[in-house]
């Protein structure tokens, strides 16, 4: 399988199988500086190492998950070679690239001015962790480069058309975010990394908020006519 994906597709899989193993070894303790963390003074544990906000946790964090369950990074994977694979044939390597680190990146800046504000409401501070955010953008940019193609979900085994597929998951991400019926689980990261993914393929369209291409204006010189 892995001698067929493209070259940043297989990159970006081993390094978040490189990252999950490393956090199983050391211990999620010592790989806490690469989480991402909510601004703040920092809330010191009875070992005395303090939690807070660095400015690469907003790469690093995507490229961990939960020690404690494979399931998570089985997830993430699954789909980044499901969407990864064909979006990277089709924009090339350094787009594909560029697009997955925009969105990994967004993703973060959303989650952090979440938690952000919840630990300045009180709230105690939490690490977020998973490529989800990357791929929930891979997700909205299959649907908008193949709307019409089907796709099949794994829970509920049902075929569905990639466009209909991120719409529905958009909509439940936002209302479980917005209700909190699934804690633990950074539902505004997933939706950060559609809508900058989003952003960014309608700035390379030069479409709105992006302002479009101008026509080019009409030649003014009369059509030329063929003398047989």
């Amino acid at each position: 399988m892995l001698p067929n994906l493209p070259r940043v597709t297989k990159i970006l899989l081993i390094a978040n199988i490189a990252g999950f193993i490393l956090q199983w070894l050391l211990g999620d303790a010592r790989m806490e500086l690469f989480e991402l963390w909510p601004l703040g003074d920092g809330m010191y544990d009875p070992n005395g190492a303090a939690h807070s906000f660095m400015p690469w946790q907003l790469l690093t964090y995507g490229f961990m998950h939960d020690p404690t369950s494979i399931f998570h990074l089985a997830f993430n994977m699954l789909a980044l070679v499901m969407f990864g694979a064909p979006l990277e044939h089709t924009w090339g390597d350094r787009r594909f690239l560029t697009y997955y680190l925009v969105c990994v990146v967004g993703a973060g800046l959303c989650q952090l001015l979440v938690a952000s504000i919840a630990v300045s409401e009180g709230q105690a501070p939490y690490a977020t962790v998973g490529a989800s955010g990357g791929v929930f953008g891979l997700l909205l940019a299959y649907g908008m480069l193949f709307p019409n193609q089907r796709v099949m979900l794994l829970f509920p085994p049902i075929p569905m058309k990639a466009r209909t597929l991120v719409i529905l998951y958009g909509v439940f991400e936002l209302s479980l975010g917005l209700t909190g019926l699934q804690p633990g689980v950074a539902h505004f990261a997933h939706l950060g990394g559609m809508l900058f993914g989003w952003l960014l393929i309608r700035y390379w369209r030069g479409q709105p908020p992006f302002g479009g291409r101008k026509p080019k204006p009409p030649s003014k010189r009369p059509p030329l006519r063929v003398v047989r």
